[in-house]
């Protein structure tokens, strides 16, 4: 099954890189769930496709090569910082930065894609995935990032952690909390960038969330949540792309689907495990 896989190059580059998002998403989604920020994926993953718009418009009137892959991630860093900006705005109604965002995203990509004459082949792929959308310059992008967002959660556990569970805590503590929470909205503008070519930019936030939904009813502990949230976002994406390859589908739909799944799987786990726990103790 994996043969084509290991025979092609543009099917190689996307199973690697389909393994980098695997582990980078929910290891990111995790501190955003734990954080009750979910819709922030959402709102980001729009103005990513205002950015991948505006990148074909901008082909397409001007007929100059401008990788929309690049536009989005533009776009994408650009509206976490306005994010992180109207938060300072609204103190007492920070969530309300998120539909803001949202909305805006939603309005440009409305005006961009009108103006570039509507869809076609390439943005349904970058709506929904596309397992030869990716390429070894797309590959070493994304590499990059991954090595980014890996290195400095790991430098930065410990004040994300704190930031996560309790935000007042962690500003007495001396953590500088808008430093931390800009460059970790930063850094989730970076992955949903990157995670448009395999899993799509409209279905890349479910990537972050649902694995993490799914740690959740069976961890015991954040750090082993952290593992099982990647673990089940790597089962997700190898079996998504290769599901999809061999269905002739958009792989974004699959992998959310096996993750779905996973979730459905793990839902009834903690209380199958309370009831057995009762048995015992009777």
């Amino acid at each position: 099954m994996l043969a084509d896989f290991l025979q092609y190059d543009f099917l190689r580059y996307t199973f690697y890189t389909g393994i980098l998002i695997g582990i980078i998403a929910p290891l990111l989604g995790t501190f955003i769930v734990v954080r009750r920020l979910s819709l922030i994926a959402d709102a980001l993953s729009h103005v990513t496709l205002a950015g991948i718009a505006f990148g074909l418009m901008v082909e397409k009137l001007f007929i100059i090569t401008f990788p929309p892959i690049y536009s989005g991630m533009v776009f994408s860093v650009i509206g976490s910082i306005f994010i992180e900006k109207l938060r300072t705005v609204y103190r007492s109604f920070q969530e309300l930065a998120i539909p803001i965002i949202l909305s805006a995203g939603v309005g440009l990509s409305v005006i961009f894609i009108s103006v570039a004459n509507g869809f076609n082949t390439d943005l349904f792929g970058y709506l929904f995935g596309s397992v030869s959308a990716v390429g070894r310059n797309d590959f070493i992008l994304i590499f990059i990032i991954f090595f980014i967002v890996v290195t400095i959660v790991v430098l930065f556990y410990k004040e994300l952690f704190t930031l996560s569970f309790d935000e007042e805590y962690a500003t007495i503590s001396g953590i500088h909390t808008k430093r931390i929470h800009l460059l970790f909205i930063v850094l989730t503008s970076l992955v949903i960038a990157a995670s448009m070519r395999i899993v799509g930019v409209l279905l890349v936030s479910a990537l972050m969330t649902l694995p993490v939904a799914a740690a959740m009813r069976i961890a015991k502990g954040f750090k082993q949540m952290v593992f099982l949230s990647v673990l089940f976002g790597e089962i997700s994406v190898i079996i998504g792309i290769i599901t999809g390859y061999y269905l002739n589908i958009p792989p974004g739909g699959t992998i959310v689907m096996i993750a779905v799944l996973i979730l459905l799987a793990a839902i009834p786990y903690k209380q199958r495990r309370k009831s057995i726990s009762e048995v015992r103790d009777a």
